[in-house]
C-alpha cells in the first residue's frame, strides 16, 4: 500500500460526502472529524492501521489485529445463547434470517460504532441488507438523537467501471419518501476511487433495472430502516447522531501494543542461534552470487571474513532472549486495552496473570457486564424498528401482518454469573430445607417449575388436591409408623437429622419409587439433590424402604 493509496484512503469518505451532496443537493449529518474516524475504524478493522506500513507502502511493524479480535470477541459474548422472535409466524420468518447473522452484524457494528438494517421487497419476499458504517450517511435525525433520513451507498464495480447507488430515505410528518440515483465513473483505481461520476438512469444497470427511482408511502410512523448505535458518549463529534467504535478509545494502546509485538517476534529473531565462520570454509557459487550452505540449514550459519589467523575459528552467536520483560509488557498494554472497551481481565490478556481476588474479579466481571448489556439493548431497538420496518413493507405488497409486533429477547447471563456456582448453593439451600427442590431442578434443567414438580414428592394429581403425597392425612397410622421408621434409618445412614422439607422430599421420593413413578437411578439423584447426600448414602436409603 503505497502513502498515495493511504492518503486517497484517509481522504475517500470526506469526499464521497461532499460528492453526494453536490450530486443530488442535500446535508449530511457527518463532520469531517467523524468521517476520518469511520475511515480510521474501518482500516484498522481490515488489519491495515496507518501505522503498520512506512511511506513506500512496506510492512514496518506486524500487528495483533486487536481491533477485529475485540469487535469479534464482544459480538460473540453479545450474542451467545440469544433467542429472540416475533410472535407473528409471517414476520418472524422474515426476521429469523437476521436473527441468524446477527453476531456478524453485531461484529461489524461494533468495529464501525454502528449498522444500518434496511429491508428491501424483492419477489414478494422481504430480505435485509446490512448496512456498515462506511456506507451509511445520516441526512436527518430528531431531538433524541434518532436518525430519520439517511442515504445508503451501493457500489457495483465492472471492469475499471464503478457503478453507484445513492438511496436517500426521508421521513416528513407521516410521508415517508425513498429516491434512487444512479451514477457511472470509469477509473484506473477503482478501489479508492472518491468520484461518483455523471448521472445516468437505473435502467441503465441491470441490477438496478426494476428499481423505481421515487416512492412515496404514507401513513409511516418511523423509519423504514433500522440504525444499530454502538453505546456511549461520542468525544469526537458529540452532536453526531452516530455511534463510536468498540476500540476507539484505545487505538493509541493498541498501536503501542503492535510495537511491543513487534519487538518481540524481532527479540525471538534477533537471538536465534547462529554459526560464525570463516569464508574459506565455503564455496561461493559466482551464478547466484552467495555461499553455498547446507540445504535448509542456511538460518543457522554466518559467513564472515576473517584474518588469516584466524581461518580455523568459529563463534558461536547465542544471546540470552528477553522475551520474558518483553511479554509482560504486551501483557500489561492488553490489559489497559481491556479497561478502555469494557471487557474483563483476561478476555485477550494472559488470563494466568491476572488478579484474583474476589472484589478485583466482580469488577471486572460487572465492567464486562455492563458493556454486554448496554449493547444488548441497544441491538434489541434496532430489531425492534427493523420489524416494524418489515411489517410495513409486507403489508405493501399484500401480506397483512400486524405493524410493529413485540419482539422477545432471551439474553445470557452467563458473563456475570457462574452457573455450576450458582446450581452448586441452591442445592446447598434445597439441603438446608429453604428453597423448594423444583426450583432448583427447573434451573438445572432449563424446564418449567410445573415440569420439575413432575420428577419431584407432589404429582399432578396432589398438587390439583392441594395434598402432598407424604401428608400424613393422606394415610393411615401404618403408614405413618412406616414413614417414621423410613426417616430414622435414612437419618441413620446419613448421620444426621433431617428438617421438615428434607423429611417430606424423602418420603415423597421413595413414594413415587414405590409406585414405579421413578427409576432408581431417578429417585437416587433427587433424593441426593433434596438431602445433600451422596449417591451411595442415597442408594442405601432406597434399599433400605424396599
Amino acid at each position: 500500500m503505497s502513502i498515495i493509496t493511504k492518503i486517497k484512503e484517509v481522504f475517500r469518505r470526506l469526499f464521497t460526502r461532499q460528492n453526494i451532496q453536490s450530486k443530488i443537493n442535500t446535508t449530511i449529518a457527518v463532520s469531517d472529524k467523524m468521517a476520518a474516524a469511520i475511515d480510521l475504524w474501518t482500516r484498522c478493522y481490515k488489519n491495515h492501521p496507518p501505522w503498520r506500513y512506512d511511506k513506500n507502502g512496506k510492512e514496518k511493524v506486524k500487528t495483533l489485529n486487536l481491533p477485529a479480535i475485540i469487535a469479534s470477541e464482544l459480538s460473540r459474548l453479545v450474542t451467545t445463547e440469544l433467542e429472540t422472535s416475533v410472535e407473528n409466524k409471517t414476520l418472524d420468518e422474515a426476521y429469523q434470517t437476521v436473527a441468524r447473522d446477527l453476531r456478524h452484524c453485531c461484529e461489524l457494528g461494533c468495529a464501525g460504532g454502528g449498522l444500518a438494517f434496511k429491508p428491501v421487497p424483492e419477489n414478494g419476499r422481504i430480505s435485509v441488507d446490512y448496512v456498515s458504517a462506511e456506507s451509511f450517511f445520516p441526512t436527518d435525525y430528531d431531538t433524541n438523537g434518532d436518525i430519520t433520513g439517511a442515504i445508503f451507498v451501493d457500489k457495483l464495480t465492472k471492469g475499471d467501471t464503478v457503478y453507484t447507488k445513492l438511496e436517500q430515505h426521508r421521513l416528513e410528518g407521516k410521508q415517508y419518501t425513498i429516491r434512487n440515483y444512479a451514477f457511472k465513473n470509469e477509473t484506473q483505481d477503482p478501489d479508492v476511487t472518491e468520484d461518483l461520476g455523471w448521472p445516468i438512469a437505473l435502467a441503465d444497470v441491470s441490477e438496478w433495472a426494476a428499481i423505481e427511482e421515487e416512492k412515496v408511502i404514507a401513513p409511516v410512523l418511523a423509519p423504514l430502516f433500522a440504525y444499530f448505535k454502538m453505546p456511549g458518549t461520542n468525544p469526537i463529534d458529540k452532536t453526531s447522531p452516530l455511534g463510536v467504535s468498540c476500540f476507539a478509545k484505545a487505538l493509541e494502546q493498541i498501536e503501542q501494543a503492535d510495537r511491543q509485538y513487534d519487538r518481540l517476534l524481532w527479540e525471538y529473531e534477533g537471538s536465534e542461534l547462529a554459526l560464525d565462520l570463516p569464508a574459506d570454509w565455503f564455496a561461493f557459487d559466482e551464478v547466484k552470487q552467495k555461499w553455498r550452505l547446507p540445504e535448509g540449514k542456511e538460518r543457522l550459519f554466518r559467513v564472515h571474513d576473517m584474518d588469516d589467523g584466524e581461518n580455523s575459528r568459529y563463534n558461536i552467536f547465542s544471546p540470552a532472549i528477553r522475551d520474558a520483560s518483553l511479554f509482560n509488557g504486551l501483557d500489561n498494554l492488553l490489559k489497559r486495552i481491556e479497561f478502555n472497551c469494557g471487557l474483563s481481565y483476561g478476555t485477550i490478556s494472559d488470563p494466568q496473570n491476572v488478579d484474583k481476588t474476589a472484589t478485583e474479579i466482580i469488577s471486572s466481571k460487572q465492567r464486562l457486564y455492563s458493556t454486554v448489556k448496554d449493547i444488548q439493548l441497544g441491538l434489541e431497538d434496532a430489531l425492534q424498528q427493523l420489524v416494524y420496518a418489515i411489517s410495513v413493507w409486507m403489508n405493501l405488497s399484500g401480506q397483512t401482518v400486524p405493524v410493529g409486533p413485540e419482539v422477545t429477547f432471551n439474553w445470557d447471563d452467563s458473563i456475570v454469573i457462574d452457573k455450576q456456582a450458582e446450581l452448586l448453593a441452591m442445592q446447598q439451600d434445597v439441603a438446608s430445607g429453604i428453597l423448594r427442590p423444583e426450583i432448583y431442578l427447573a434451573k438445572k434443567y432449563g424446564v418449567t417449575e410445573k415440569e420439575a414438580l413432575k420428577m419431584m414428592p407432589d404429582t399432578e394429581e396432589s398438587i390439583d388436591t392441594g395434598l402432598s403425597v407424604s401428608d400424613p392425612n393422606s394415610g393411615g397410622n401404618t403408614d405413618e409408623i412406616k414413614h417414621s421408621d423410613e426417616v430414622e434409618a435414612a437419618e441413620e445412614i446419613v448421620g444426621k437429622t433431617l428438617n421438615g422439607a428434607q423429611t417430606q422430599s424423602l418420603l415423597g421420593i421413595i413414594g413415587q419409587y414405590s409406585k414405579g413413578e421413578l427409576t432408581l437411578g431417578q429417585a437416587i439423584n433427587l433424593i441426593s439433590v433434596a438431602i445433600g447426600i451422596s449417591k451411595e448414602e442415597a442408594k442405601k436409603i432406597i434399599e433400605g424402604s424396599e
